[in-house]
């Protein structure tokens, strides 16, 4: 099930935006609707304000209408071992919970799955209203 994720993380990688870093990263979630949305990192000049790749995919998301999501895939570029920076770890925690499964992954696949809870153990929950 999580190779679907891993095929549009990658699709989405390759629409990427990184002329400074060259560092290209996909990332796609599973609503809990069932859909999948995937996002690009964009760099521009005013480093550090770019914008991650599961920031585009939670941005996909909530224009869909949903606010859950329930697994994520991350891939960085070629071999590099690219989990989710330390704001979208909060982000990606705000829409799921510390059972969500993050699968990291290279070009050969994914290569190891963490929980979202063991990547941001203290994280803090905003109330919902």
């Amino acid at each position: 099930m999580s190779q679907d994720l891993f095929e549009a993380a990658l699709a989405a990688r390759a629409m990427a935006y990184a002329p400074a870093s060259k560092f290209l990263v996909g990332a796609a979630i599973r609503g809990k609707n069932g859909k999948i949305y995937a996002g690009c990192n964009i760099e521009n000049a005013s480093y550090p304000e770019g914008w991650c790749a599961e920031t585009s995919a939670i941005s996909h998301m909530i224009m869909d209408g949903e606010q859950s999501l329930t697994e994520v895939c991350v891939i960085g570029t070629g071999d590099a071992f690219c989990t989710p920076c330390g704001g979208c770890r909060q982000r990606l925690n705000e829409f799921g919970s510390r059972q969500v499964p993050v699968h990291v992954a290279t070009d050969s696949g994914i290569v190891d799955t963490l929980l979202l809870g063991d990547l941001l153990p203290n994280a803090f929950k905003l109330d919902r209203v």
